[in-house]
This record gives C-alpha cells, sequence and structure tokens, in this order.
C-alpha cells in the first residue's frame, strides 16, 4: 500500500494491452483512429501512460473528438504486414465514492426538466430510438412504480439494478450493439449491450445518457464481505462498457447495469460518446486480405 494526496491509500496496478492484426500480405492502411487513453474525466488517477504502435513508420496525431475523448490518429505511408497497438498504464484504485456527488435541488426529485441552456447542450444525449413493443412496456412497467417524491438517485440505483437483473451477461464476439429490443427478447446481452439499453431507457425517461467505453479493473478484495458480493477470486482486467447519466450538480455519473452497480475506482472510460458506433477503441480500413486477430490483456499489482 501506497500513501497519496489526502491521506488515502491505494493498490498501484500496471496494466498491459496488446491488439494485433496479422495480414496475409502487404496492405495499405487507411488513417486509423485509436481510443485507448483514459479520459479527462476519469475518477481513477493514471500515472503513466504510453500506447506504441506497429509498424514503426507512422504519423501520431492526438487529437480530441468532439465529446472530449483523446483519439489518437495515425497515418500509415508504406504498405504493412502486421499492425500491433500496445497499450501500457499505471493507476492508483483509489477507492472511489461513486454517490460522492450533489445534485442541484430543481433536479433532485424525479421528474425533472433541465434548464433550458443545459437542455440545449445535452440535446445529442436525449435523442431517443423509436419505441418498439418490449422496451415499451419495459419503461411503462417502471414508470407505474415510481414513488410519489422518489429522488432521482434513489431512481437511478433502483433502475441500474432492476436492469442487472432483468438481463443476463453474456460474452458476445459479434461485432456491434444489439438493439435494446433484441437485448429485452432474449433476456440476455454483452455489456456493450446492457449499457445501450440503459441509455435508451434513460432518454426514454427524460434523464441525458451516453454510452461509455472504457477498462474495467477488479481486484481480489484482502477480506471477504460478511454479506453482498464476494467479487473477484482473482485479479483481472477487460474492455467494458456501461452507460453515464447526466445529473445537473452532479455532471455525469456512471451506471454499470452488469454489475447493477455504480461506476468506482475499477472504470476506467476510455470514449464516451451519444452513439456507440464512436466510442469505438480502433477504427481504420485496409486493403482486402485475410486478417488474423489477436488480443491479451493483464493487470499486476506494482506496489
Amino acid at each position: 500500500l501506497t500513501g497519496i494526496p489526502g491521506n488515502r491509500m491505494a493498490i498501484r496496478v500496471g496494466l498491459t494491452h496488446r491488439t494485433t492484426y496479422r495480414f496475409d500480405r502487404p496492405v495499405h492502411l487507411s488513417p486509423h483512429e485509436i481510443r485507448l487513453r483514459p479520459a479527462p474525466h476519469c475518477r481513477t488517477p493514471v500515472l503513466g501512460y504510453s500506447l506504441d504502435v506497429s509498424p514503426a513508420a507512422h504519423f501520431l496525431n492526438w487529437q480530441q473528438d468532439p465529446y472530449g475523448n483523446w483519439v489518437a490518429r495515425l497515418v500509415f505511408p508504406e504498405p504493412a504486414t502486421e499492425l500491433a497497438i500496445v497499450v501500457d498504464l499505471t493507476a492508483d484504485m483509489t477507492i472511489v465514492n461513486p454517490f460522492d456527488f450533489f445534485v442541484e435541488p430543481y433536479a433532485e426529485h424525479y421528474p425533472f426538466a433541465y434548464a433550458a441552456a443545459l437542455a440545449k447542450e445535452l440535446n445529442p444525449f436525449l435523442e431517443t430510438e423509436p419505441l418498439t413493443p418490449r422496451l415499451a412496456d419495459w419503461i411503462d412497467r417502471f414508470r407505474a412504480s415510481i414513488r410519489p417524491g422518489e429522488t432521482t438517485v434513489d431512481l437511478l440505483v433502483r433502475l441500474n439494478g432492476e436492469l442487472h437483473g432483468a438481463i443476463r451477461y453474456l460474452v458476445r464476439m459479434e461485432p456491434g450493439v444489439q438493439a435494446p429490443e433484441t437485448t429485452l427478447e432474449q433476456g440476455s446481452g454483452s455489456c456493450r449491450d446492457s449499457g445501450w439499453l440503459l441509455v435508451q431507457i434513460l432518454r426514454h425517461l427524460g434523464i441525458a445518457a451516453r454510452f461509455a467505453s472504457g477498462y474495467l479493473i477488479q481486484l481480489v478484495a484482502d477480506v471477504k464481505p460478511l454479506d453482498g458480493p464476494a467479487g473477484a477470486d482473482r485479479d483481472f482486467t477487460d474492455l467494458h462498457a456501461w452507460a453515464e447519466a447526466y445529473l445537473p450538480g452532479a455532471g455525469w455519473v456512471g451506471l454499470d447495469p452488469t454489475s447493477g452497480l455504480l461506476a468506482g475506482e475499477g472504470h476506467l472510460p476510455l470514449a464516451c460518446t451519444a452513439e456507440p458506433g464512436n466510442a469505438a477503441p480502433v477504427i481504420g480500413a485496409t486493403d482486402p486480405c485475410e486478417v488474423t486477430f489477436d488480443f491479451s490483456m493483464s493487470v499486476t499489482r506494482v506496489h
């Protein structure tokens, strides 16, 4: 354990994320956009970060997209037989209290209306997809359960928990995000599917929401809890997705329907966008070819 400012204790970890594309012939690579750097609003202290890309003959420019996410834009002047992307970062897993925020008095209880100027800025995060039968039924049943005077925070916690109980998590290797109707019909989905479903439910309830893609780090607890979930049985990290809701006064609040919990120190957002496709970790194209894809992730306790 190491002391950090504020007399709070943290476990320092190192995360390595390697992604490799191997091509069966030399191919031209279009400019690529990589969103694999913790976002500016990440609450977990990131002490060190590096991005290593091969082929070595490339040009890299760091930018920020319209949502403020870090984007590495890469240009490759020569054909290549491999594209390898390696992220290394060091982070202090300082305990984050997910309820450490204040809500403006006018938004403390649901329903509420955003102030006019704020609503205009949040417009992309209030756009809804057309209601489908199962989605409409789910939202209607939840609306009917809202108690008079229920606080907005209590409502969000309850909504996140109910969705966690309704959607079974599974690893889905197919690309893209399921439509909310499909996720409800099957009663299952990946983290990105349940995250997008929660975004749409929140928007239909009049709460601005965005899709969050990032790293999830979970460490084995030194002491098992007396009640509640036992947590991870080993230290691990993975790419993950969740939702963020905008509360006046509090800002963006992370909600993870995969676990039913609010986002904490283990959630390191990389990209938060109005649409899931804009949060993809790697965006780019190559000449037609056969591709072998491989990736690996690891987390190590450094101190």
